[in-house]
């Protein structure tokens, strides 16, 4: 489905958003073989895996094996779908994602080792450049109410569908902004921007949303 615009008053402006749609996700092939990436949405659009501020992407995990490692990068992980996976960081902690929707928060300099718990794996991959930004991570469950104030902001539908209204109260009365759309699995809510925005999710899905603050 699309999305659905609402104006009050005269005036009329549209919210800068667009929706990933999950059919839309390319997978590309890991070079070891252990996996694929889809990538969701990065920022500069376009940005290669040395030139992003911050990437989104889908990983399916075919195999234990070694992580990569991505020097300035602060990474968060969460688990979407199979029985998960641990994290083994050398001298360091292991990170255990083994329940729906566990998040694992490490540096990307850090040397890992993947343990598959019981067969392939699919995660949420968020990967943020720390000189450039900031990156909050939100796990929404179920029906909310929550406010989105960020430079930029992703909702992805982890599991279920949601419906997702936005409602903009940074124009003043007479420019107030309503929209509307309905979020499928994996499929993802890119807005540029959201000032004092309130999103009413629901539906019986989950999402992650990403707030994002450039420095």
């Amino acid at each position: 489905m699309g999305i659905r615009t609402q104006t009050a008053g005269l005036a009329r402006s549209r919210l800068p958003l667009r929706i990933v749609r999950a059919r839309a996700l390319a997978a590309t092939p890991w070079k070891n073989g252990g996996g694929m990436t889809r990538e969701v949405a990065a920022y500069p659009v376009g940005a290669s895996l040395d030139t992003f501020v911050w990437r989104v992407s889908v990983a399916d995990v075919a195999q234990p094996g070694p992580f990569s490692t991505f020097a300035g990068i602060d990474r968060t992980l969460v688990l979407l779908a199979g029985a998960g996976m641990r994290l083994c960081e050398r001298a360091g902690p292991t990170h255990a994602l083994t329940e729906p929707l566990a998040v694992a928060r490490f540096d990307g300099e850090a040397s890992l080792h993947a343990e598959l718990v019981d067969g392939a794996t699919r995660d949420f991959n968020l990967m943020v450049r720390r000189d450039r930004a900031r990156a909050e991570l939100q796990v929404w469950r179920g029906s909310g109410v929550h406010k989105l104030d960020a430079d930029a902001a992703l909702v992805f539908c982890a599991h279920g569908e949601l419906d997702v209204r936005l409602d903009s109260a940074q124009f003043g009365a007479r420019r107030a902004v309503s929209e509307q759309a309905t979020l499928g699995a994996m499929d993802t809510l890119v807005l540029d921007a959201p000032r004092a925005l309130h999103c009413d999710v629901t539906g019986e899905g989950a999402a992650l949303a990403v707030l994002l603050q450039y420095l």
